[in-house]
């Protein structure tokens, strides 16, 4: 029978735990994981802000906790405009388990994201600013990205897209892609995002297990500053639902 003789070998590192760390980066990393210093805002920022203080913050936290039917309710009607007030804010029986909130209320999101600010200074503030590799930008204030989000919805009923439909996204992380999904979002349209990076293949199963009608892409795309292509035209047909 033979002994094993890695038993009790030091790691070639030494004895600490991270193997292949020098022992002064380890015990810098424990050091840094005891960090107790704290960095307060200053009070010029603290004075703008929308939770201006701890004590402000653990006010609100204890009434949330103490009557959370009646803090997300008055949340709700604060920060969010409803097309038809809810019947009853919560609902649970952990014993299913099932929750419910705002039993019988309707909104749409794309509205709540845009539209309520267009009626408010916010319609000229900068809503999205997408910033591409080599360092180009783009901005949108809230009016702009409502204009471009009601002309791809406008596309997308054009093309027979209806309330329930579902459209798949394959898109390199472009202004467009946040357009069309609050497109969706505006029409009724369910969404459903695929990784760019994903293989032909791999997006055509995810096209035919949500039964696509519909499929948003581009040619490619640019990553690290290099100019890749998207596997969208690589599709085998046999993997498109035929309502597509």
């Amino acid at each position: 029978m033979m002994a094993d003789k890695s038993r009790g070998r030091k790691a070639p590192g030494g004895d600490h735990d991270n193997q292949g760390d020098p022992p002064e980066v380890d015990e810098a990393i424990r050091v840094l994981a005891r960090e107790k210093r704290t960095f307060p805002p200053p009070p010029e920022f603290s004075e703008h802000a929308y939770i201006k203080s701890m004590e402000q913050y653990e006010q609100i936290y204890r009434r949330s906790m103490e009557d959370p039917e009646g803090f997300w309710a008055e949340m709700a009607e604060e920060n969010i405009e409803w097309f038809r007030k809810w019947d009853k804010v919560l609902e649970y029986d952990f014993g299913i388990p099932e929750i419910s909130w705002f039993q019988g209320a309707e909104l749409n999101v794309s509205y709540n994201c845009l539209d309520r600010h267009l009626k408010t200074w916010r319609r000229n503030k900068a809503a999205l600013i997408w910033e591409a590799d080599d360092g180009s930008y783009r901005t949108f204030t809230y009016q702009q990205l409502a204009h471009e989000v009601n002309r791809f919805a406008n596309v997308l009923q054009k093309h027979g897209i209806v309330r329930g439909d579902r459209v798949t996204l394959y898109l390199p992380m472009i202004p467009e892609l946040a357009i069309a999904m609050l497109a969706c979002a505006r029409i009724g349209a369910i969404h459903s995002v695929v990784f760019a990076g994903f293989s032909a293949g791999s997006l055509g199963d995810r096209i035919r297990d949500c039964g696509a009608r519909m499929l948003i892409t581009a040619n490619g795309g640019m990553r690290d500053r290099k100019s890749t292509r998207l596997n969208s035209s690589h599709i085998p047909l046999s993997r498109m639902p035929s309502s597509a």
